[in-house]
């Protein structure tokens, strides 16, 4: 690795050496991008999982509404984040806008919070995963096998996935995507075709269905639902046009997200009646999808749905393990982490250490929740079900207030480029979106209890959020460490393969 003092075209930029400091090029077009990204939100677990949850424990029929309101605040979001994009082509995606706006110090720490968020969000999913697959033997094969044995193998096989070309894992989320999407639309169409007794109500779209004291707290439920779409600058440098495919991509997922979940949602509440829905969601928990889909498409769509629902969980895993490592690679690249993360595999040229990095901490992780498991008193879902809410709660907050400090950034960053009265009315969406993200990320802390199913007592309420607030500590700190000890590492933060281009350049011309 060049020292920094080696920069000769622009003050605290270091040079780097070779193209394994640099994503390839080219290898995912729209398609490609919109499905990996779309990937990471799961359709079917969100549908199976989330809806029938934030139904039972919030007690709110209008949740399809909440999915259209949220669209709208995402849709907020993205038209600033979506401009940044044409202006930083970065692997670091959220870190790098926010170190352009806010500052390398303040980057360094956004850093460190989405190598945790992306992390947790990743690794909870192992949980409910290997618990669905035991399930699966259980009832299919007449086996008993421990959840953990499947979690552990799935997180093998992303690992070794991870280590491949982007464009490979992207036809193997492709694949996994349609069929699961495709599925939950037919028992859409078959709620529409056959609703119960209150007919095709549209009555959870009413906004006196969202009355009550637990309309933010499921504000906080669904919001996870949408975790994936922010993630397309990630692949930004492996695309041939980012400043074209980004934004669009951004706005096809976001929108394609909040029309089919809110579509479902309501389909759940036709099929149920929305006077029903929360009884029979508070009764039937994740199996209310699989029971509906019994009694209008018959047993063997059910089973096919089932395997679908562990298929669609591993493309999520497969969707964060890309982020994780990339986030690790430019981590690695701009000094917030050891070298060795800023380097590509030399045959794929995927970031092979950061994917390594990812697969060591779902297998400790896993590793430990197993050894829980293996206590014999006590309920033995009970680490499993720990592991991913517990986990994918802390995830969905850091991703919140990354999200929040991106829009601020989105606004300093055009202000101080002079620019403010051009882009105005994208300055005005990203601010009315980061207050609306800030008052959901308040909600998030306030009932994190709720979320993960603690007591209001419990130190579960504010030592898992604690996470995300230490992140942001140890983040700031070794910003401001950087800052004082090397200033020309700390200058870097956010350029990412700017840096590297500025430096070719440099070189070429001298």
């Amino acid at each position: 690795m060049a020292t920094e003092s080696s920069s000769k075209s622009r003050p605290g930029i270091s040079t780097f050496k070779g193209q394994d400091r640099v994503l390839r090029a080219g290898r995912l077009g729209t398609g490609g991008l919109l499905l990996s990204v779309l990937a990471a939100t799961a359709p079917l677990m969100v549908v199976a999982g989330v809806m029938p949850t934030t139904f039972a424990v919030m007690g709110i029929v209008g949740q399809p509404l909440l999915f259209v309101v949220l669209g709208v605040v995402l849709v907020l979001f993205s038209v600033g984040y979506a401009e940044m994009s044409r202006h930083v082509h970065n692997a670091g995606a959220f870190y790098a806008y926010i170190s352009r706006g806010l500052g390398g110090t303040a980057g360094a720490s956004a850093a460190l919070v989405a190598l945790v968020a992306y992390n947790a969000l990743q690794v909870g999913i192992y949980g409910i995963f290997g618990f669905e697959v035991s399930g699966l033997f259980a009832t299919y094969a007449d086996l008993s096998v421990a959840w953990w044995i499947p979690a552990l193998v799935a997180a093998l096989v992303v690992g070794a996935l991870g280590w491949l070309k982007i464009d490979v894992n992207a036809r193997v989320l492709g694949v996994l995507l349609i069929v699961e999407v495709a599925l939950v639309v037919i028992f859409d169409i078959a709620a529409v075709s056959d609703p119960a007794a209150q007919g095709l109500s549209l009555h959870a779209f009413n906004p006196d269905t969202l009355s009550g004291v637990g309309v933010g707290t499921a504000l906080c439920f669904c919001i996870a639902a949408f975790t994936g779409f922010e993630q397309a600058p990630v692949y930004a440098e492996e695309t041939s046009r980012p400043h074209v495919l980004v934004p669009r991509v951004m706005f096809l997922a976001v929108g394609g997200v909040a029309v089919f979940f809110a579509l479902s949602s309501w389909a759940l509440t036709v099929a149920t009646g929305p006077s029903a829905i929360v009884g029979e969601a508070q009764k039937q928990s994740a199996g209310l999808l699989f029971g509906l889909t019994e009694d209008r498409l018959g047993t063997t769509f059910t089973d096919v749905l089932h395997f679908l629902f562990v298929t669609g969980m591993f493309a999520a895993l497969l969707s964060f393990h890309n982020v994780v490592a990339r986030y690790a690679f430019a981590m690695g690249r701009e000094g917030l982490l050891p070298a060795a993360f800023g380097r590509t595999n030399s045959a794929s040229g995927a970031p092979g250490t950061g994917s390594l990095l990812q697969t060591a901490v779902s297998v400790v992780v896993i590793a430990v929740f197993a050894i829980a498991d293996d206590k014999p008193t006590g309920d033995p879902t009970v680490p499993v079900l720990h592991l991913f809410t517990w986990f994918g709660n802390i995830g969905s907050l850091g991703v919140i207030l990354l999200m929040a400090a991106a829009s601020a950034s989105v606004v300093v960053f055009f202000v101080r480029r002079g620019a403010a009265g051009a882009q105005a009315w994208r300055l005005i969406t990203s601010a009315l979106a980061g207050i609306a993200l800030l008052v959901i990320a308040v909600y998030t802390v306030k009932d994190f209890d709720v979320l993960v199913g603690a007591g209001p007592e419990s130190s579960l309420s504010w030592v898992l959020p604690g996470i995300i607030g230490l992140a942001v500590v140890v983040g700031l700190a070794q910003g401001l460490v950087m800052r004082a000890r090397r200033p020309e590492a700390h200058a870097r933060i956010g350029l990412g393969n700017e840096a590297f281009q500025l430096e070719k350049a440099a070189g070429e011309a001298s």
